[in-house]
């Protein structure tokens, strides 16, 4: 095993960042240092760092480079100093297994983001739906888009909520729930075969409105 591999499975990304002073919000949010930031536009995972505002983005080592202003080498022998690593000696147990969350807590993010792009469409079409298919006199038959929109949206609501502001207890509760049996893969072809309706006229929406 490399240097670099010996650092980044020992140690993670967030644990440098806190180390190296960034306060690291329970959203995994700081304020990036590389620049001036007035908000938390950091994103820190364990793994990788993304910058929302000027793109910066990498591993441990390239964090630690960026930091401090070093080449990979330097920025990855400073880690081995700071957290007492040897460079020789092969992964421990507890290192390896530490790698494994990792992945594990990476899919999991993974699949967060996917339900999160997926429900924050859904989110969109019920309201669209809700507002096109809104009956317009008390004789006219209901449409089941108009049903599905009343019935959903303020479920829908909550779940996004949770996904942006909850722990990662509730957000992994909110995920297994809709990863369950490919439902939320199901709700996303869903959405494009309606998307593709719509494009080709398949649809027809009331009043003259379009989507």
């Amino acid at each position: 095993m490399n240097l670099f591999e010996t650092v980044k499975n020992n140690v993670s990304l967030r644990e440098a960042a806190q180390a190296y002073g960034l306060e690291v919000n329970r959203h995994g949010k700081a304020l990036c240092p590389f620049h001036n930031d007035r908000h938390p536009s950091l994103y820190v995972a364990n793994d990788h760092y993304y910058c929302f505002t000027c793109g910066e983005h990498g591993d441990v080592i390239d964090f630690t480079a960026r930091l401090f202003d070093l080449k990979p080498y330097d920025a990855a022998m400073k880690l081995v100093i700071d957290f007492h690593l040897d460079p020789d000696k092969p992964p421990s147990a507890a290192a390896l297994n530490a790698k494994r969350i990792r992945t594990e807590a990476q899919k999991l993010k993974e699949n967060e983001r996917l339900c999160f792009s997926v429900l924050s469409d859904y989110y969109r079409c019920l309201e669209e739906w809700k507002a096109y298919y809104a009956p317009q006199t008390p004789d006219e038959p209901v449409h089941d888009l108009f049903v599905e929109a009343c019935h959903k949206l303020s479920q829908i609501e909550y779940e996004l909520n949770i996904l942006t502001f909850g722990d990662s207890y509730e957000r992994r509760e909110i995920v297994q729930d809709w990863m369950t049996d490919g439902e939320i893969i199901a709700l996303k072809e869903r959405l494009e075969q309606l998307r593709k309706e719509e494009t080709y006229g398949r649809i027809e929406y009331p009043n003259g409105y379009a989507a």
